[in-house]
């Protein structure tokens, strides 16, 4: 089910735009995710319709698409790993204000994420983390009565 929030708890119909468009409080939109087939490509495409809606895709300028991009990457890696490492993702919740976009994927387990360590960059999986800590702006996680929520910010591309 996709929903689309407007400001603090206000269901809209598709509302909110880029800076300027989106309402006070910006745009909190959500895709369940719990035992859907094929959650990363659904999570990714969710997340384009969203993107393109608020105007970061596809982007006036270069940083503005690379942002947008790496947005696409990071909720890919976050659903995956929630799919390989956290019995699948329950939800993915996008919150985007004129200065930052938030993407929190939930889960049933309570046990937070660990970054491969030592991380060896020509060995096969165990990136995703070290991919989020190196193209989010902040990233980290948060209990839930039912499992746990991992969350990253991006910063919005001027």
């Amino acid at each position: 089910m996709e929903q689309d929030v407007v400001g603090p708890g206000v269901l809209g119909q598709g509302a909110g735009r880029r800076a300027g468009v989106l309402p006070p409080g910006g745009q909190i939109r959500r895709l369940q995710l719990a035992g859907v087939a094929g959650p990363v490509g659904r999570a990714r495409d969710f997340a384009r319709r969203a993107l393109t809606d608020w105007e970061w895709l596809p982007g006036r300028t270069e940083e503005q698409r690379a942002v947008a991009e790496d947005v696409l990457l990071l909720v890919s890696e976050l659903v995956t790993n929630a799919c390989l490492h956290a019995g699948g993702p329950t939800e993915l919740a996008l919150r985007c204000t004129e200065e930052r976009l938030r993407v929190e994927v939930s889960d049933r387990n309570p046990e937070p994420p660990h970054p491969r360590t030592p991380h060896r960059a020509a060995r096969p999986g165990g990136h995703g983390l070290h991919i989020v800590a190196r193209l989010a702006r902040a990233w980290g996680t948060s209990p839930t009565p039912h499992g746990k929520t991992v969350w990253l910010e991006v910063a919005a591309a001027r």
